[in-house]
């Protein structure tokens, strides 16, 4: 959204921005990564840096030396990431390292889980960027109490600003529904990639019986992440997902119209949890904590963790909770716009 924003920027007599896009290679599988870059009408990566595989610190600090070479070269007045992936913290201590301000965006997200790679992606992120753009009033909260005042805007969330443009499309082209014979709010939708969860046999095996349960009273439907369908082949090869309808991963649109559609969601994704809150269908979530503590405080996600019976009873209880209220917690929809104006600053 950003992107596009920049582009009806650059249609006016106004100052042009010249965008540069650099892709690491961290998210490599094509279903993960060409897929949405199609589907959001990103344009084509000026680099593409092919880095994937090995440990946090591997992939961190061979990103942050390519990320280097390509800032000598193009010398950009600032760089901006997204974020708290390795990629959003080795771009940021590329920029800082070469003195070239760094921009933010999804600023101010904490899990208070220092356990978790991303929590310390961002964390770091931010208190090395001077343009800290934050999607919800929680997030410039967090950074507040961290002493982080300068360079903090509220723009909202351009993950809001996508569903308001992509929802038509979302609404009534629902190909991957439609091919599997779904009815609309009769099926579950499950995700889970987190390596807290994959990485664990025992997580996975509860999530796994679970998901086999829920698939008793309603289809359940689970866009499976090719790092978590490795580490059950490879690794985890007694789990089982009989019953349950396995698909490969879907584009941005076709996931968004399995979200708005699905009488619940089962995910460890930060970002499926925000979209089921926007869409107002209950989310479960595999975690015992969240970046996205709005979807908590309005009784709306349940944090469960990765334990089977807590999973079922969440659903169970799904169909007592009201719509929760939307207004103005990630913005106004102009979220994209205001943060080109604030790189303009």
């Amino acid at each position: 959204m950003v992107s596009r924003a920049i582009r009806k920027h650059n249609e006016s007599p106004n100052r042009e921005i010249h965008e540069l896009i650099v892709h690491t290679g961290q998210h490599f599988d094509a279903d993960m990564s060409q897929v949405f870059i199609d589907g959001l009408d990103v344009p084509t990566p000026a680099y593409n840096l092919g880095i994937n595989g090995g440990s946090h610190g591997v992939m961190t600090g061979r990103m942050l030396e390519s990320i280097e070479g390509v800032l000598n070269k193009e010398n950009p007045d600032q760089v901006v990431v997204y974020g708290d992936t390795n990629s959003t913290l080795a771009g940021a201590l590329a920029a800082s390292k070469l003195q070239i301000p760094t921009a933010h965006i999804e600023a101010g997200l904490r899990s208070y889980n220092r356990t978790m790679p991303e929590e310390i992606n961002r964390v770091a992120t931010d208190h090395i960027s001077e343009k800290l753009l934050c999607p919800t009033h929680t997030a410039v909260e967090n950074l507040k109490r961290e002493g982080i005042t300068d360079g903090v805007v509220m723009t909202g969330d351009v993950m809001y600003d996508a569903i308001l443009h992509y929802d038509h499309s979302a609404a009534h082209g629902n190909g991957t529904i439609e091919k599997l014979g779904l009815r609309r709010q009769q099926y579950v939708l499950a995700t889970f990639h987190r390596a807290e969860n994959t990485d664990n046999p025992d997580h996975l095996a509860e999530i796994a019986e679970a998901l086999r349960e829920l698939a008793t009273l309603l289809p359940v439907i689970v866009p499976l992440h090719p790092r978590t369908r490795t580490t059950i082949k490879n690794k985890c090869p007694t789990v089982s997902l009989d019953g349950v309808t396995v698909i490969s991963p879907v584009d941005y649109v076709e996931m968004l119209a399995l979200e708005r559609w699905a009488r619940a969601i089962v995910t460890d994704s930060g970002g499926v949890q925000k979209e089921a809150h926007m869409y107002g269908v209950p989310c479960i979530t595999l975690r015992h904590e969240t970046e996205w503590t709005e979807t908590v405080e309005s009784g709306w996600n349940a944090l469960v963790g990765p334990s089977a019976c807590h999973i079922v009873k969440a659903f169970i209880e799904c169909d007592e909770k009201t719509r929760p209220t939307m207004t103005g917690v990630y913005g106004d929809g102009t979220a994209a716009q205001q943060i080109v104006e604030e790189l303009l600053v």
